[in-house]
């Protein structure tokens, strides 16, 4: 048996988006392996019942832990963090377990007009977890919350579509009008200077998301600053890989189709399709148990 050290790090979201928090993640801890599960048979988990998302985020770190021995779990989802987290910690306790949430706390520190924007799936903005977030950020900024249904669905869609660019295709139009309805972005009064990308899929939206607010308007993800916590958590539990011969590509898993997780490896990360495959074992759950 390895040293436990020498064991990979589990990565997961619904999706494809999970993708931009790996990105992170190998660049801040360049010596450890990693090993992510898109769950797209089940995508988009936004619009999901909170039950149904607990149900698929244990299930997922249940498959990660038994198939693939994983030293430590991050949940690279916010609707998943959302409805999850604490039962996975009591679930793993020995094993660091690491979630996301929207950048409420830097937007606060960059905002200069005091009006911050912030846009994600409808089940996080409706979770506890969010609520507390924000309440804890009371008085501290105007927070404008968008629900953005949809939109999560529409980057996961396109990634087999890398022409699809411009002002026509659904992933523009959906940004276009939730942005709108946000009210005006810029560096005046009353307007959104400062603009929080709640869901790991929208970091792939940045591109129009930048055109419509304008572009010296901060868009905050997620990313690196949990890449950055997970090595202080391995730090902190010798868990760090102190290897050099596990500086290898990750393994990319997915229980929906292969094409699209190859696409979006290789549109996003730059890595090529053989290290992608179907995640034997992780199925699709049938409507009944919706």
């Amino acid at each position: 048996m390895h040293d436990l050290a020498d064991q990979p790090i589990g990565v997961f979201d619904s999706g494809i988006g999970g993708l931009s928090v790996l990105k992170a993640l190998m660049a801040e801890l360049p010596h450890e392996r990693f090993v992510y599960v898109a769950d797209s048979a089940n995508a988009p988990y936004g619009e999901r019942a909170g039950a149904f998302v607990s149900r698929r985020t244990l299930a997922i770190a249940d498959y990660l832990t038994q198939r693939h021995h994983i030293k430590a779990l991050v949940v690279a989802c916010n609707t998943a963090t959302a409805a999850a987290i604490h039962e996975a910690r009591q679930l793993y306790p020995r094993m660091p377990v690491i979630g996301i949430e929207p950048a409420l706390k830097p937007a606060v520190a960059l905002t200069r007009t005091g009006r911050v924007g912030v846009i994600a799936t409808t089940g996080t903005l409706a979770s506890a977890k969010f609520a507390a977030l924000l309440e804890s950020m009371h008085g501290q900024a105007d927070f404008v919350i968008q629900p953005c249904p949809g939109l999560a669905h529409a980057i996961e869609q396109s990634v087999e579509l890398p022409n699809e660019s411009g002002t026509s295709g659904p992933v523009y139009q959906l940004c276009q009008s939730n942005l709108q309805a946000m009210g005006p972005f810029g560096h005046g009064p009353g307007q959104i200077d400062t603009l929080v990308l709640g869901c790991t899929h929208y970091v792939f939206a940045t591109t129009a998301l930048r055109e419509l607010a304008g572009p010296d308007i901060p868009l905050l993800s997620t990313g690196e600053p949990v890449a950055r916590h997970t090595g202080r958590l391995l730090d902190s539990q010798g868990l760090r890989s102190e290897s050099r011969l596990h500086a290898t590509l990750p393994l990319l898993l997915t229980n929906g189709a292969l094409s699209a997780l190859q696409s979006a490896a290789d549109r996003w990360l730059g890595l090529p399709a053989q290290h992608c495959q179907i995640a034997d074992g992780l199925a699709q759950e049938t409507a009944h148990k919706r």
